[in-house]
C-alpha cells in the first residue's frame, strides 16, 4: 500500500542545514507512524525573492541529507516567493497493508511508550524570545533531527495495537485521538514522562507557544488532570512538539520485547 503526506513550516532554528533536516524529518514521521519506508519525495519551499542564496542551498542540502538517511530520493519539487521562509516535503511511502499503524486498536491493558522527549515547542519558542540556553537549543535541534525509523522498524517485529506521532496537537491531544478511536481512556504519569532538559523551566517561565493554549482549548475538556498538577504543567502537555517520537499501545509482553529491539538500535524509549 502507499502512503502519501505532507508537511512543511517555518524555520524553528538558525541553522539553515539544521532547519532543512528537521523539516526533512518532520515529514517523513507519518510514514514511520503508519509502518511504512519512505521511497520519493518532493522539496516544498516558498522563500523571500531576496534570501541569500547560500542559505537556501543550506537548507536543501540538510532535507537532501536526512532523505539520504532515510533511504528516499528527492525527485524535484517545487518553490514560490513568499514573505517568511516556508520548507517542508510531500513524501511518499509504502507499507504492506496488514501492517499499517493506525491510531484505532489500543486495548485495556496496553502499556504506552514514547520514543523522543517532550518539549521542543517551549525550547524553540524560548529561542526566539532570547531565553533558552545554547545547550538546552542545541541538544533538542539534534533530537528534532532524529528520524522515527529506528522506532518503525522495531515495531515491525510486534503485535501493534495503536500508534500516532506526537507533532502539532501534543501529547495529551495526540493521545486523545488514539483514545477517542480505540474506545477507551488512557492513563498518563506526569512523573513518567521525559522531557528535553530546560522545558520545565521554561514552562515556569510561561514561555509557551500559541498553539499550546488552543489546544488546551481543544482538548482539554477531555483530560481529567491530578489536582496537585500545577497549570503550568498541565499546559505543557498540550504543547506542540516538532518532528517529535511515537506514542505507540502494546500489551505488556509486546512491550518489553519492543523496548529490547529498541535499545539493539541504540536507543531508550
Amino acid at each position: 500500500a502507499l502512503i502519501f503526506t505532507t508537511d512543511f513550516f517555518t524555520p524553528v532554528v538558525d541553522d539553515p542545514y539544521d532547519y532543512g533536516a528537521i523539516a526533512a524529518a518532520n515529514a517523513l514521521s507519518d510514514i514511520y507512524a503508519m509502518g511504512g519506508e519512505p521511497f520519493l519525495v518532493l522539496n516544498l519551499a516558498a522563500f523571500p525573492a531576496e534570501m541569500p542564496e547560500e542559505i537556501i542551498a543550506g537548507i536543501l542540502r540538510g532535507a537532501a541529507e536526512k532523505v539520504k538517511e532515510a533511504g528516499a530520493i528527492v525527485a524535484g519539487g517545487h518553490t514560490i516567493d513568499d514573505d517568511e521562509p516556508k520548507f517542508g516535503l510531500a513524501a511518499l511511502g509504502y507499507v504492506h497493508p496488514k501492517r499499517i499503524g493506525k491510531k484505532t486498536g489500543a486495548r485495556p491493558g496496553d502499556l504506552l511508550i514514547l520514543t523522543k522527549p517532550l518539549g521542543v515547542g517551549i525550547i524553540t519558542t524560548a529561542f526566539k524570545a532570547d531565553e533558552a540556553e545554547a545547550e538546552h537549543i542545541a541538544l533538542a535541534t539534534e533530537w528534532m533531527k532524529q528520524l522515527n525509523r529506528d522506532a518503525a522498524a522495531a515495531l515491525r517485529g510486534a503485535t501493534l495495537h495503536a500508534v500516532t506521532d506526537i507533532t502539532g496537537f501534543g501529547l495529551l491531544g495526540h493521545a486523545w485521538e488514539v483514545a477517542s478511536k480505540s474506545g477507551l481512556r488512557l492513563q498518563v504519569r506526569f512523573d513518567d514522562l521525559p522531557f528535553h532538559p530546560g522545558a520545565l523551566h521554561y514552562a515556569d517561565e510561561l514561555l509557551f507557544p500559541a498553539m499550546a493554549n488552543l489546544n488546551m482549548a481543544d482538548y482539554g475538556e477531555h483530560v481529567i488532570f491530578a489536582k496537585r498538577l500545577e497549570y503550568e504543567r498541565q499546559l505543557l502537555t498540550f504543547c506542540p512538539e516538532t518532528s517529535g517520537g511515537l506514542l505507540i499501545s502494546l500489551s505488556p509482553q509486546e512491550a518489553e520485547a519492543f523496548l529490547a529491539r529498541y535499545e539493539a538500535l541504540g536507543h531508550r524509549a
